[in-house]
């Protein structure tokens, strides 16, 4: 299948920013915000670890329903020349990765976190690009760390974002995400691929509280686990 011609990645990024803007001040009917679903989830009686996995699974199993896209009928009226599925796809990602982020005491009006979220989205591959962008991993990433990181930093993790974006959605085109749900007068795939979205919350999971210093006893948890069944 050949790439569309819409994706480039300028237009991946605009989709990023339009999205978060979208997913932390809110403007899609009938969608929470992220610090709205973050509260929701902050409310339950389980512990950081636990209440951030029970998201990752919501995200998993429930975002792909009918009733959950009939609230996204603005994406397809979104400003940014790419298919509204892929679109969709990022938008609920990143609102799942910015309530992880909130969760861990992170300001998501900070443009290093918005990065860091960007990150998240390259899910396994996140590792990579922030350790290329000179971002060590390996030790804390304490919250006044990350409003530390330089503004050229930031932009090559940006543009390292874009690019692995491009190349994940050019070679799937539209992307396959099930069955395709009636909305607005159109036709939408599911929002999420679940496998996707499941690794991405892991990887924000582990960027924004156990590798951060959140104060919690949890650090060594396990990835949540799909269940196919």
């Amino acid at each position: 299948m050949s790439t569309n011609k819409s994706l480039t990645q300028e237009t991946i990024m605009k989709a990023l920013d339009w999205s978060y803007d979208k997913a932390v001040n809110g403007g899609i009917p009938g969608m929470d915000t992220a610090i709205e679903l973050a509260t929701n989830y902050e409310q339950k009686s389980g512990s950081l670890i636990e209440n951030v996995n029970s998201l990752i699974r919501w995200q998993n199993t429930k975002s792909a329903t009918s009733g959950f896209l009939s609230g996204l009928g603005g994406v397809i009226m979104m400003p940014v020349a790419i298919p509204a599925n892929i679109t969709s796809v990022i938008l609920v990602q990143i609102r799942m990765v910015a309530a992880i982020a909130h969760m861990g005491g992170h300001d998501l009006k900070s443009d290093e976190v918005k990065t860091f979220v960007y990150a998240c989205l390259a899910g396994n591959g996140a590792k990579d690009i922030l350790k290329n962008s000179g971002i060590q991993i390996g030790k804390k990433l304490v919250i006044s760390g990350i409003k530390k990181i330089p503004g050229e930093v930031i932009k090559k993790i940006n543009q390292a974002v874009g690019f692995r974006l491009l190349t994940k959605f050019g070679e799937k085109g539209a992307i396959n995400l099930g069955k395709m749900v009636p909305i607005a007068g159109g036709l939408i795939g599911g929002t999420v691929d679940a496998v996707s979205t499941n690794t991405i919350g892991n990887v924000a999971r582990k960027l924004f509280i156990e590798d951060s210093n959140v104060n919690n006893p949890y650090n060594d948890s396990e990835p949540v686990i799909i269940d196919m069944k």
